[in-house]
């Protein structure tokens, strides 16, 4: 017992909130990181013959954090997780009793809320400031050579090996982008995660170049050069509306300390020196174009640049109860909304129910267990957007600007999606953890 009770105590380090906390479990909430990111190049370049297994490669990490956190007690009484877990193991009997009654597909559907949403609570509890602040100059590091690959992946054609999708398919993982380019994807096994990571990327440049927090400037001006050159190389709307929003998000900070208005001048104008000296590249340049090009033809089609950003918020949020009334009171079965849900259940992969998050969660769930599950969220968005509001009064911005990329993504962004799941836990555990923190270790 004694030597059990040492090899305990050895594990532990000391933390603000929490008192002692295990070495492991921030290990493993690093491992849950690095494999976000390097999923991708494990299914498409390294691995291909295991692409499918490596879908759910951070699904053991995940349940290793939570078996962990509970020997420490750390999740044992949180309102959050013991609700979530409920909801989710109410849709798993629902699904099986009154749903499509297939036990696979509906422990699929079970693992998002059950085995990866309390990993943000978790990381609230154990990671400090000093944890965050590696994590993102670690971001900042990764940005450089990720702007390469997507640079290569841009002009090299979807045949070449840079370019392959998951399981090694020659026809490439880029998705259709403008003038005959694709967006590429980086390391990630599809375009989204590409826009996510450097959504995050820009978050930490705005954070570490306004706050007094210790980084290279060498690294800090590459960063900066790396998340401009990624938005026409990206070919990505969203990578660009999620950059302008964390700027939003500074600005809203202005009411509690207006000075900043010189630090968001200096953002400005140094960007704008840094686009012009890029466009003088040959290959800035033409990315740039194809990047104009995109927005102007997306702008066609979808309406304009609020019509796109309201519709994407807020319309499929307001379908997901307007177009309710067909679906039955329990649903059509949790899982049945996701990818590997269709496979299995029509033998190919399509939208069964609904691709949009809150419209497949009312559609699996139904309306009563759906909205139970989706207020959960809202919930713990309340949580944080309140937290972070009353850190930014205190003049610490960091959980603020990582809700600018994580808010909407714990709203309502398309979970069943691997790496959509994975940057939502993420970035929405920093913000957790940015809000709990006390003091600077």
């Amino acid at each position: 017992m004694k030597i059990f009770k040492k090899n305990i105590e050895s594990r532990v380090i000391d933390n603000s909130i929490e008192g002692s906390i295990p070495k492991d479990i921030k290990t493993g909430i690093w491992l849950y990181f690095i494999l976000l990111i390097f999923e991708g190049a494990l299914r498409k370049w390294f691995l291909p013959s295991l692409s499918d297994p490596l879908l759910v490669v951070r699904d053991p990490v995940a349940i290793w954090i939570i078996y962990n956190a509970w020997k420490f007690n750390l999740v044992n009484r949180n309102y959050f997780i013991i609700s979530m877990t409920a909801f989710t193991i109410l849709g798993v009997i629902t699904a099986l009793l009154f749903g499509h009654g297939n036990i696979w597909v509906a422990l699929f559907g079970a693992r998002i809320t059950l085995i990866h949403f309390p990993l943000i609570i978790i990381m609230g509890k154990v990671l400090n400031k000093n944890d965050i602040y590696r994590f993102g100059k670690f971001i900042m590091w990764l940005s450089i050579p990720m702007l390469l690959l997507i640079a290569a992946q841009f002009y090299s054609p979807q045949s070449a090996w840079v370019n392959l999708g998951v399981g090694g398919d020659t026809e490439g993982a880029g998705f259709t982008g403008a003038m005959g380019y694709f967006r590429p994807p980086g390391t990630f096994s599809f375009q989204v995660g590409n826009t996510l990571f450097f959504s995050l990327v820009g978050v930490f440049v705005v954070y570490f170049w306004t706050s007094k927090s210790k980084l290279s400037p060498i690294i800090l001006s590459l960063a900066t050069i790396a998340l401009l050159a990624s938005i026409p190389l990206s070919i990505s709307r969203t990578l660009f509306y999620s950059i302008c929003l964390t700027i939003v998000f500074y600005l809203c900070s202005i009411i509690f300390e207006p000075k900043r208005i010189t630090n968001i001048i200096f953002i400005a104008a140094g960007s704008i020196l840094i686009l012009l000296g890029l466009m003088q590249f040959e290959a800035i340049d033409t990315a740039v174009t194809v990047f104009i090009n995109r927005l102007e033809t997306a702008s066609d089609i979808e309406g304009g640049v609020s019509n796109s950003l309201f519709d994407r918020i807020f319309g499929y949020m307001f379908r997901a109860y307007t177009s309710s009334n067909e679906i039955p009171f329990w649903g059509y079965g949790l899982g049945m909304g996701t990818n590997v849900g269709s496979q299995i259940l029509s033998g190919k992969r399509q939208f069964l129910v609904a691709e949009f998050e809150w419209n497949r969660i009312v559609a699996e769930m139904g309306v009563f267990l759906g909205t139970a599950l989706i207020l959960v969220r809202v919930a713990l968005a309340s949580k944080l957007v309140f937290g972070s509001l009353a850190k930014m009064k205190k003049g610490e911005l960091l959980p603020w600007l990582l809700l600018s990329v994580g808010l909407i993504n714990l709203l309502q962004s398309q979970w069943w999606q691997p790496t959509i799941l994975g940057f939502g836990i993420f970035i929405n555990g920093l913000a957790y953890a940015a809000v709990q923190t006390k003091e600077e270790n």
